[in-house]
């Protein structure tokens, strides 16, 4: 029975309780906690809610900071500058490394001076009632302060942004010399033990393992480590698309790198230098588990004597899997085809594009939207990237390859199936059989445009008639940069030569907010920061599954996209303006990624 009293006796779960965020169980049990002997006075409820039950700690907090009329703080990354950035550094790096932890560890952090009254600091606090706040302040040395709500997801990212984690790997390789060179590794009389110890106690290893913790971090998608003479190694980050060297390895053996990676992976044999091999590594990096898959290739160089090997790291980063449809950038035709598509109880939707283009990551997506315990999902990948929860994900392996695994699907009572990629005729017609008989199911194949992707199939041996029933939709995907909300420039003189290009009327484009790309420290004087889908949807209504019944010797992709123009559907360089129009990307950015009609 809740005490008709609480209001005066406790505000907080007063409100918390008429709000319906806690019920009458969880808050008798929290007051219990409050008034027990160990805490009696130490934790107001809030503080108890979020850290002995577990509720989100924005939740309670956005409402306390309500209930108290503390100001949040309206702040994101995108807007920290670099000014509020160096301010706010400068403020807790001269209070001292005691004052730093203090900060740290009662999640406050000095904001800037109020612009009413100079003398008087804002502190901003995940938790504005942490009695700690007033030490910090002191510990500053500000007589004035004002203490700011903001929420812990948002204040988690301005502390990676201002004082990153370090990299412990990275501060090790900078203390220990590399003890490892090339004239050690061409000596005919250094045995693989010998080399193995070396190796072992280098800074070959710091560094390897340096790269994947800062890869991580700096969200980097691909790590390269590329020979490039029989001294040097460069380690190369893909970042939005494009590849940066983010160290090189001098006065080192190529060969000493890749034992070093290979010895770190899983499934990698260190001894074979001639064929192409794939192997994993798993690490705990921040708190969460970073799985790697690591491609090693024979490559020429220009010294024969020595076997040079290029590796490609893939960060797996489970964090980065997108189950919300919203966030894919479907807009328009192509949102409400596709979301028809992937709720129809049978048939195929395909996503077609270059390796990089996020298929994966929008059909995983997709798949999030129709599981559920009702229904049998099971996927066929080579290699499994990312865990799908609520689908059961065939392992391919020696005694089963990726065929094989294809047909088992059929007699193991599937719903809806994802097949990581058709590859060929049996897969595909595999994959077909799948949709025709009552099966929703999802794929990839690797074409330019949708509709080149009709003739592909009709290519590889399937029949039109196949391919116009089976199939639900096709969409075409690609990845351009967006352009850096810290320094984009808006620009009111577009050069004329860019209509022109286009085939775009200028008068029209007037009433659009246009940007062009300038570069600052935040995206690496690069112009952009981060990337957005565009997509090209060919959704199969019956004019367009009519076109391709009546293919005789060859599919008329022409008319496809003309019946696919008329239905509604953008073409991906018309998916690429409509960005720029809502002032995310440059007509630049839509040239250099998408390809004339």
């Amino acid at each position: 029975m809740i005490d008709t009293n609480l209001e005066f006796t406790d505000k907080i779960g007063y409100l918390l309780f008429k709000k319906g965020i806690i019920d009458s169980e969880v808050l008798e049990k929290a007051l219990a906690a409050k008034n027990s002997d160990k805490t009696k006075g130490k934790r107001n409820l809030a503080q108890i809610l979020v850290q002995d039950f577990g509720f989100n700690h924005d939740a309670i907090f956005g409402e306390v900071a309500l209930l108290y009329a503390f100001r949040e703080v309206d702040l994101t990354v995108d807007s920290l500058t670099p000014e509020l950035t160096a301010s706010i550094k400068k403020i807790v790096t001269d209070a001292g490394d005691t004052v730093k932890a203090l900060l740290m560890q009662s999640r406050v952090l000095p904001y800037k001076f109020d612009d009413r009254q100079q003398d008087k600091l804002l502190l901003m606090a995940t938790d504005p009632t942490d009695r700690s706040i007033a030490k910090i302040a002191l510990s500053l040395n500000t007589k004035k302060y004002e203490v700011l709500y903001v929420k812990k997801s948002v204040f988690d990212k301005v502390i990676d942004k201002i004082f990153p984690p370090e990299n412990e790997f990275l501060k090790m390789y900078e203390e220990i010399p590399v003890e490892i060179s090339a004239e050690q590794v061409d000596d005919k009389s250094l045995s693989e033990d010998e080399l193995d110890a070396e190796i072992n106690k280098s800074a070959l290893v710091n560094i390897v393992e340096a790269s994947l913790v800062e890869g991580t971090r700096k969200g980097v998608s691909d790590i390269h480590f590329v020979p490039v003479s029989h001294k040097r190694t460069d380690i190369r980050f893909r970042v939005d698309g494009l590849l940066q060297t983010w160290h090189a390895q001098d006065n080192t053996s190529p060969e000493a790198l890749v034992a070093v990676v290979k010895d770190r992976s899983r499934g990698l044999d260190r001894f074979e230098r001639e064929r192409a091999q794939d192997g994993f590594i798993q690490r705990e990096i921040d708190g969460h588990i970073i799985r790697f898959r690591v491609s090693v290739l024979p490559m020429v160089g220009t010294e024969l004597r020595n076997k040079f090997e290029s590796i490609v790291i893939r960060i797996l980063d489970d964090r980065k899997v997108i189950k919300d449809l919203s966030k894919l950038g479907l807009t328009g035709y192509t949102r409400d085809s596709f979301e028809k598509s992937i709720n129809a109880p049978q048939g195929m939707v395909i996503l077609t594009g270059p390796t990089g283009s996020g298929k994966s990551t929008t059909l995983i997506a997709a798949l999030y939207q129709v599981i559920d315990p009702t229904v049998n999902v099971l996927t066929v990948e080579d290699p499994v990237e990312y865990v799908i929860e609520g689908a059961r994900q065939l392992k391919i392996g020696p005694k089963m390859n990726f065929e094989q695994a294809i047909r088992a699907i059929l007699r193991h009572d599937p719903d809806i199936v994802l097949v990581g990629e058709m590859r060929d005729k049996e897969t595909a017609e595999v994959a077909i059989k799948l949709a025709n008989t009552g099966h929703l199911t999802f794929s990839t194949l690797h074409t330019n445009d949708a509709p080149s992707a009709v003739s592909r199939l009709y290519k590889m041996g399937i029949e039109p008639f196949l391919i116009a029933y089976a199939i639900n939709i096709i969409v075409a995907q690609r990845l351009i940069r967006k352009v850096c909300q810290n320094c984009k420039k808006r620009i009111t003189n577009v050069d004329p030569e860019i209509f022109k290009r286009l085939e775009l009327d200028p008068e029209e484009w007037k009433q659009y907010e246009l940007y062009e790309a300038v570069g600052c420290e935040v995206c690496n004087n690069t112009g952009y920061k981060g990337r957005l889908a565009i997509h090209e949807a060919l959704y199969f209504t019956r004019g367009l599954r009519q076109i391709i019944v009546r293919s005789g010797d060859d599919v008329d992709e022409e008319q496809i996209r003309l019946q696919a123009k008329k239905d509604g559907s953008l073409n991906l360089r018309d998916s690429g303006l409509e960005k720029v129009k809502l002032g995310m990307t440059t007509f630049e950015e839509v040239i250099s990624s998408t390809m004339e009609e």
